[in-house]
Parts: C-alpha cells; sequence; structure tokens
C-alpha cells in the first residue's frame, strides 16, 4: 500500500463529494452528479447550491444530523424562504436513493428540481428519458428515477439535464431502478439503524461521537486539482477559497478525528496537508486552489504526532516511511528559521518572494497567522522584526509545541531505524532547556518573553501549559500549572478554556481568539497536563469541553469554530463558522479521556 494507491481506491461509489453543495450525490470515480435544487414560485429565487452554516436571513439554513463517512446514511433538515424539508439518503456503493419530505404547507411554494450532469470535466453525457435520467459513461450507463416529476422547462441556467416535481407530497430519487417513496422509508430506516448501531459502541459519548464524525463528514470532499478525497475545516471556506482551503494544524487533527472511523480518511488527510509542502521543506500555513500557499510561514507542527498516532492505531509503517522525510524538513525548518540560540521559539513569517500576494506577508499579522492565534492578545503590542521574520517574542507555546514534534518524530525514526533520531532528540532537548528559562517563580507559570526588553509577559492563555510536553517541567511546576487552570480569576468556570484569562482586559472582546474557547486549544492544553499526569485536570477538561459541544450541537446542529467563555453558545457570533470541523475536537478529548482512543503520551511499541 501507498498513498498513490489508497488515493484511488476511495474514488468510488456515491457520496456528496460536491463541495459547493451538500445536496448534490456525486458518483466517482465518474464524477456524475445528481444535485438536487429549490425553486420559489412567488419570488422566484433559486436554491442551486445548499451549504451548511449560512448567516443571511434569506439563505438556507440547515440543521445536519446523523450522517456516517461514506454516505451510507445522511440526514438534514432544510429551511427555505420559509419552507421547512427533511432530506435523508442512502448510498450503497454506485446505488443512492434519496428522500425528500415536505413537513410544512410552505413547501408547497416550492418546486424541486433534480439536475444531472458530469463534475470536474469527466467524460459523459446525460440524457432526459421520458421516465429518467441516463448518465453515459465509459463504465456504462447510470439511471435516475424521481417519483411524480416531469420534465418541464425551468428557468435555472442549470449546468445539466433536470427533471422536476412539486413538494405537494415526499419525493423519492433513486438509481438503478425507480423506487416508491413507501420504499425510500424502508430502505432509510435500515440505514438510520445501521448508522445508530455504530455509535453505540462509545457509551455515554455515543452523541458527542455523532457530532464530531457528522462535522468531517459533511466537509468531506473530492478535490479535483490533486485528485483525492480530503476534509477541509468547512465548505463556505472552501468556495471563499476558490475551491479548497487545507490549513496545517486543522487538517492534521481531521486525520486524528476520523481514525476511530475510517482508516482510510485518517490516511488521506494527514497525507494531504503533508503532500502541501512548500519548496522550501516546511507544511504551509494553507494550500489552497491553484497552487496557492503560504510559502512566508507554517503554523503549529502537530504532523509527526498524528502520524504517529495513526501508526500505533493501524500498525501500518508505510505510513510512516512515506511521511517521514517530509516531516524531518519539516521539524528541521522550524529550528533553523524560529529557534533562538537558547532554544527557545517565535512564530514569524519570512521575506520570500509571493507570486500571489494576496495574504500578509512578513509583518506582525502573518506571524500571528503562523501561530494560528490569529488575534490574539497575548501578541499586542509586540514588536516585528522584518530582517529575521520573526516575532520578538520566546514563546511557550511553540517551544512546547516543538518539544512534542521532536519526540514524536524521533519516535518514528527509532521505528524506522534511521539515523537522523540523535539529531532529532538534540534539537528537542535544547527547546527543553529553552522552556525552562521562561518559568517564572513568583507566578508559578512559564511566560512569554518579550526580546526587546527582557520581560516576562503575563498575558497568558491556554498555550502557556503546552509547556508540559517538556519533559524537564517537574512535578512542583506542573502542580503549579493545574493550579492556575482551577483559578476563577485565570481559566476556570463553567466553560473552559477562554483563549486570554478571564482577568485579562481584553477578555471582554470575547471575539475570535481574544477569550473565546477554541477546541485545538483545549485539545492541546488537555494532551499536555496528561503528560504531567495532571488526572484531576484531564477530567474536567474532559467533561466540560463535551458539555461544551452538545450544547449547540443539540439545539442547532452546529459544530462552531469557536465558542462564548461566557455562555458556551458559538452563535451569533459572526467569526465563528457554524460547522467547522475542528469543533469536534471537543469530543476527541473525552475519546481518549475514557479510553476509547489511546492516549499519546503512551509508549510507542516497535512491534505493532
Amino acid at each position: 500500500m501507498n498513498y498513490d494507491l489508497l488515493r484511488e481506491e476511495m474514488l468510488c461509489g456515491f457520496n456528496t463529494f460536491d463541495t459547493y453543495s451538500v445536496l448534490s450525490h456525486v458518483l466517482l470515480p465518474e464524477g456524475f452528479a445528481i444535485r438536487l435544487g429549490l425553486k420559489h414560485r412567488v419570488d422566484k429565487s433559486v436554491l442551486r447550491n445548499a451549504l451548511i452554516g449560512r448567516f443571511g436571513e434569506k439563505e438556507e439554513h440547515i440543521h445536519p444530523g446523523l450522517r456516517t463517512v461514506d454516505g451510507s446514511y445522511t440526514q438534514l433538515e432544510l429551511e427555505y424562504r420559509g419552507a421547512k424539508l427533511d432530506i435523508r439518503s442512502s448510498a450503497q456503493g454506485r446505488e443512492q436513493v434519496v428522500l425528500i419530505e415536505p413537513k410544512n404547507d410552505a413547501c408547497r411554494q416550492l418546486i424541486l428540481f433534480l439536475e444531472c450532469g458530469f463534475l470536474w470535466n469527466r467524460p459523459g453525457a446525460a440524457y432526459l428519458r421520458q421516465d429518467c435520467v441516463e448518465g453515459v459513461t465509459d463504465s456504462g450507463t447510470i439511471r435516475v428515477f424521481m417519483t411524480d416529476s416531469d420534465t418541464r422547462e425551468l428557468h435555472l441556467g442549470g449546468f445539466g439535464v433536470v427533471r422536476a416535481a412539486d413538494l405537494n407530497a415526499p419525493v423519492a430519487v433513486s438509481t438503478g431502478r425507480p423506487v416508491t417513496v413507501e420504499e425510500a422509508r424502508k430502505i432509510l430506516s435500515d440505514a438510520y439503524a445501521a448508522a445508530k448501531k455504530s455509535t453505540e459502541k462509545y457509551g455515554a459519548l455515543a452523541e458527542a461521537y455523532t457530532a464530531m464524525r457528522t462535522g468531517y463528514a459533511w466537509n468531506t470532499i473530492y478535490e479535483p486539482e490533486h485528485r483525492r478525497l480530503c476534509s477541509p475545516v468547512s465548505r463556505i471556506w472552501n468556495v471563499n477559497w476558490g475551491g479548497y482551503v487545507l490549513f496545517d494544524w486543522d487538517t492534521y487533527f481531521c486525520a486524528l478525528m476520523a481514525a476511530p472511523e475510517s482508516r482510510e480518511l485518517a490516511y488521506a488527510n494527514a497525507f494531504a496537508i503533508t503532500n502541501e509542502a512548500t519548496e522550501r521543506g516546511f507544511i504551509p500555513n494553507f494550500g489552497a486552489a491553484g497552487d496557492y500557499k503560504s510559502r512566508d510561514r507554517s503554523q503549529p507542527p502537530v504532523g509527526a504526532m498524528t502520524f504517529r498516532e495513526l501508526y500505533r492505531r493501524y500498525g501500518e509503517k508505510w505510513i510512516l516511511e512515506e511521511s517521514f522525510d517530509a516531516l524531518l524538513s519539516w521539524n528541521r525548518w522550524f529550528a533553523e528559521n524560529r529557534m533562538l540560540e537558547n532554544g527557545t521559539m517565535c512564530w514569524g513569517s519570512d521575506a520570500v518572494p509571493q507570486p500571489f500576494a494576496l495574504h500578509d506577508v512578513n509583518n506582525h499579522q502573518a506571524a500571528e497567522y503562523e501561530s494560528g492565534l490569529d488575534n490574539s492578545p497575548m501578541f499586542d503590542g509586540i514588536a516585528f522584526d522584518a530582517e529575521t521574520g520573526l516575532m520578538q517574542l520566546a514563546d511557550v507555546g511553540l517551544t512546547g509545541l516543538y518539544c512534542m514534534d521532536c519526540e514524536a518524530l524521533a519516535d518514528i525514526a527509532r521505528i524506522l531505524g534511521r539515523p537522523e533520531r540523535e539529531e532529532i532528540e538534540d534539537r528537542g532537548r535544547r527547546a527543553d532547556q529553552g522552556m525552562q528559562t521562561l518559568w517564572d517563580a513568583e507566578s508559578g507559570m512559564f511566560l512569554n518573553r518579550d526580546l526587546i526588553t527582557g520581560a516576562l509577559s503575563h498575558r497568558i492563555g491556554p498555550t502557556n501549559f503546552y509547556a508540559g510536553f517538556c519533559p524537564s517541567v517537574t512535578k512542583e511546576q506542573a502542580a503549579s500549572l493545574c493550579a492556575h487552570y482551577f483559578d476563577p480569576a485565570e481559566f476556570y468556570g463553567e466553560f473552559v478554556i477562554p483563549t486570554i484569562a478571564r482577568n485579562d482586559p481584553a477578555y471582554a472582546d470575547q471575539m475570535y481568539w481574544r477569550g473565546r474557547i477554541w477546541a485545538p486549544t483545549n485539545f492541546l492544553a488537555y494532551l499536555a497536563f496528561r503528560r504531567m499526569g495532571a488526572g484531576e485536570v484531564c477530567r474536567d477538561l474532559s467533561e466540560k469541553s463535551v458539555a461544551l459541544i452538545l450544547q449547540e450541537w443539540r439545539k442547532f446542529g452546529h459544530i462552531h469554530e469557536n465558542y462564548s467563555s461566557d455562555d458556551g453558545w458559538g452563535c451569533p457570533n459572526p467569526r465563528s463558522d457554524k460547522f467547522y470541523h475542528w469543533g469536534g475536537l471537543l469530543t476527541l478529548i473525552a475519546l481518549i479521556e475514557n479510553g476509547y482512543v489511546d492516549a499519546p503520551e503512551r509508549p510507542l511499541q516497535e512491534n505493532l
């Protein structure tokens, strides 16, 4: 097995692969699309592309429900211009069934249309027949049937052939053969039971697991430029970035979330972002359509940890062999470009030519983007040195993450018998030693240091807990970090962990990284506390993280980019994507805490 073979094997069957609409069911490898849409009889509006998480009052609003990764069951509730619909589907290989059920009288004002054609320049032809639509491909003919439909001509501006039906009653869509509404209900009832059963092994965490899985499954798409499946953070982000965008730590974290359910999707995501590596040998902050990527900066180094954990779960050495050189190059790049002489590390952005200069480069904001904490108060007022490309702040968070990266990469080198293990461990020791220079005995905290003034910064957030990834952290230091977590003046409360301490002046902003709760910082802080043996903190953080994701999930079906530290809601904040897959990390914390997923700090066995 290798990534290229895996990638091709995954391109099969029906699923919601089209990034532009969750109502589009596409057959791979043919690229034959069955896209559902709505036309309003009164205001003449047309809904051709439906996405989860829109903010506009007149746009569609979708409440996603239980779904599987392979598309064997999907369910969502859609509201459009007052009309409410329940839409369920089930894909079994090359066969697809969709049931559209109106839920109120306003649906009578809608025409449902079924549009069929070929995406991504795939060869084929679609024909409108008296009783169906035919898609003719080199591999055969696909027939699509729709109950109570006709071939009326509509003003749609579409891409393919269309059948239409009034929404006075439920409508069933099927491939291969026509099915009645009742037959569709039976098929979907069986598919629902199987999908529900697949979550039951997680016991009390079944609902939280469903939320996590639904988040990354709906955001998994086919990305044609590299002929691959991957799971960008959100379809809305994809559309705004020209088709797709993969962010560094977001995509590695998605691989970890997918691992309990799908070995293939976990591998696909880990390799997708690794293969975005720049010519300079590091994984960029982002890689997007048209080879648009951040060649000036990276993002948190969590790739080696991700591959090590995928190996721990599945024991396939080839994924380590195929990723090691890229991960090693990235690890060296961080040491060469972001490490100071004393071993501490700074976020930065280099002065490099940018063929598509659409984003900040070689300035303070670009360095903040590299941290992943785009507007953190911890960076307010910190100087940026354009010559070195470094923010003038020795950062606890990056230094701790780099220690974690070195440990994981050295583990991989040991498994593979690679001679670079010693140099990796040496860099890890340098960062570990540097961390101790950031210890402040008076406050009992590891603190960032301003390189201009030499002063330690008392603006703290969850990244300060990442010191726990360093082996040199003593029991006394670990106990002090735990005390900070439980201090209600700083971090503790019903909703944790705020991204700046509660007693910081910026906490009241509650905007993006200025005080709100983010799943990735909860997750990394949790892993750091596990490393320190802080069982009480881990249990508390696990329970509160699950409660946080379920509050919004149960009411709206949302998995938010970030959450309020005051009331735990993601809505209605305009800078919190409503369906951003890494919100599911709040569930992953609990899966690790309750023994459903192996903990990263456990020793890695050579004979997996």
